[in-house]
This record gives structure tokens, sequence and C-alpha cells, in this order.
């Protein structure tokens, strides 16, 4: 007599369990699946670099106004650090390095705001065509933040480490395994400022216009991240609250790694503890938006 077989089981598919292990087709499933996720988002993060490579003259208008804000900045710190030698445990080279570095910041993360076109997209309906898409929202607008941000680093901010350079003179690391560190923290950096500006983005859901939000959000980015001075020049209890928040994790962490004054490695912890808490604030946010969409006009 055969042996009854489950009236919902297929045969060519394995049963869950032990025998759905590796080889099996559940297994190659599986990993067929994160292929195609992964060549998804690569061609996300290639998109969003070709999308803004289209502007060149924008990007190279902005930055020649970086640079030329970092001229003023690095003037201004130079006859600071003149008056107080010594201050915040930098010497009038490091703190004009700061400047510079920072100013190389500002076009990939974002450090005024904007970089997103989900505002706009909620306003006008069209989250809800985001929403059925084939990959999370999150994910899919973080594929193309990294391309972008890549874009702005090598057009925005280079060209300000080079005026830096040839007017003051900054200094830069030696050691290649420093420049990796670096780099591990400069994307790590643009994973949080991309989280921080999702979560601004998507209140646009409850507020329908996203203007207050977005100057309240510059304001923090520009006076905690470290853009306009050294975190560690805030005394006290008051610099040790400023350099634990998230903002703290977008200039002034790859830029402490960049001068030598922190290990990459606890920067990047720093770093990743931030990113994973904001993405995942950020995909309840988004679940919570599937369920109630606010949409100005629409």
């Amino acid at each position: 007599m055969p042996a009854r077989r489950r009236p919902d089981h297929n045969p060519g598919l394995p049963l869950a369990g032990p025998r759905a292990g590796p080889g099996t087709a559940c297994h190659r499933a599986i990993t067929l699946r994160r292929c195609v996720s992964f060549s998804l988002y690569a061609r996300l993060a290639r998109y969003g670099f070709r999308k803004h490579a289209t502007y060149v003259a924008a990007a190279l208008a902005g930055a020649f106004t970086n640079s030329v804000f970092g001229v003023l900045r690095a003037s201004i710190l130079i006859a600071l650090w003149q008056a107080r030698p010594g201050l915040a445990g930098y010497d009038v080279t490091a703190a004009v390095t700061f400047c510079f570095v920072t100013q190389a910041f500002i076009g990939p993360m974002q450090l005024l705001g904007g970089g997103l076109t989900l505002p706009e997209r909620i306003r006008t309906g069209d989250i809800a065509l985001d929403l059925v898409r084939p990959a999370p929202l999150q994910l899919w607008l973080l594929a193309e933040d990294l391309g972008r941000a890549a874009y702005q680093l090598l057009v925005r901010g280079l060209p300000p480490m080079l005026a830096g350079a040839a007017v003051f003179g900054i200094t830069t690391p030696r050691d290649p395994e420093r420049w990796l560190g670096v780099l591990a923290c400069v994307t790590a950096g643009v994973v949080v400022s991309f989280a921080w500006r999702y979560l601004v983005c998507l209140s646009v859901c409850w507020l329908a216009d996203d203007r207050g939000v977005m100057v309240c959000s510059m304001l923090l980015t520009t006076l905690l991240s470290g853009m306009m001075v050294p975190l560690t020049l805030f005394p006290g209890a008051l610099g040790e609250l400023v350099r634990a928040l998230p903002w703290a994790a977008m200039a002034q962490a790859p830029a402490d790694v960049y001068l030598g004054t922190a290990s990459a490695g606890s920067a990047l912890a720093f770093q990743a503890a931030w990113g994973a808490a904001l993405l995942a604030l950020g995909a309840l946010a988004t679940r919570a938006v599937r369920h109630r969409v606010v949409i100005q006009g629409g």
C-alpha cells in the first residue's frame, strides 16, 4: 500500500525540516532570492549615482560654495585657536583640517537637509506606488542615497579638501588602514544621515507640511553634528551629551577617525548603534504609513 502524502504537499519541494539543508531546492531558492535582492540594490545605487551625475554644473557650483565657506570658517578657527592654543585638544593645523573635512561631508551626508523626494511624493500621492514596490521602501531609498552620496563625495567633497590643502595646508592620514577606516565611517555616517532624514520626511504623513520640521532638523544637524565647530568644544556634561547623540555620528565621528583622535572601531560601533536604531524606527514608521497615509490634495 503506497504511503499517503499530505494533500497540500508539492512533491517537487522538500518538506520543512532537516531535509531543507544545503543543496536542496529550498536552499537554492533562498540563495537565488538573496542574489536577486543584492543585484537590485546595486542597480539602485548605480541609478542614484548616475541620476545626480547628470547635474554636473550644480555639483561644481556646490563644491565652489563649500570651498569658499571653508576658507571663511578656517580663518575664524585660526583666529580662535591662536587666541586659545590647544583648545579642545586640537592645534591650529588640526582645527583647519577638521574644518575642511566637515565641509567635504556637507554634500554626501546632506548636513543641511534634503536629498530625498519623499515629502513631495507623499503630497502628490505617489507614495502609494512606492509602498507596493518589490523591495522595502526604506531600503530602496537607502540604496539610491548611497549612490548619490558616492557621487557627491567625489564631486563636492574632494574640491574643498584640495582648496584647504592649497590655501592653508591640512594633514592627511599616511596609514592605508586609517583611510579604510575613514571610508567605512563616512559610509556609516551617510547611513545615519539617511535614517534621520527618512524619519523627518515621513513626518509629512501626519503633519502635511514639512517646512517646520525640516528647518528644525537642519538646525539640529548643523549645530550638533560637528559641522560648525568640533563637539569637543562643548563643556562638561553638555559635551558628553552632544557627543552621544545621533548627529555626532554624521560628521564628528568620521572627522575624529581622519584626524586620528578616535579609533575606527569605536567610531563604527557608535555609528552602527545609532544607524540600527534609526533604521528600526524608520521601519516602524513605514509600517504605520501603510495603515494610514495622509496625502495633501490627493
